[in-house]
């Protein structure tokens, strides 16, 4: 009973790191887009209006930073909740 609620718990936090992580994505993102482009981004890259090259950078910049984030925050939940409080996770041999 006690591990369902530890998974239900560290799904919920999971999820709640997850969607701060995206929305803390996107506005650095967005910040970054105009500070290098000088104008705001695109709201809707589908519109027509929109230059193809910037629709384009836009899509692959937000794609990329959401899913970056999402991985990570993903992956600092799991460890924090998958280890019993004081025990110390063992270091994975890629981070050496």
């Amino acid at each position: 009973m006690a591990e369902k609620r530890a998974d239900l718990v560290g799904r919920a936090v999971g999820g709640i790191a997850t969607f701060v992580a995206g929305f803390v994505a996107r506005k650095v993102m967005t910040l970054a887009w105009k500070r290098i482009m000088g104008k705001e981004p695109p709201e809707h890259p589908e519109d027509p209006e929109v230059a193809l090259v910037e629709a384009l950078g836009w899509a692959t910049l937000i794609g990329l930073a959401m899913s970056t984030a999402k991985l990570l925050a993903t992956r600092a939940a799991t460890k924090r909740f998958s280890s019993p409080a004081g025990e110390e996770q063992p270091e994975s041999p890629a981070a050496e």
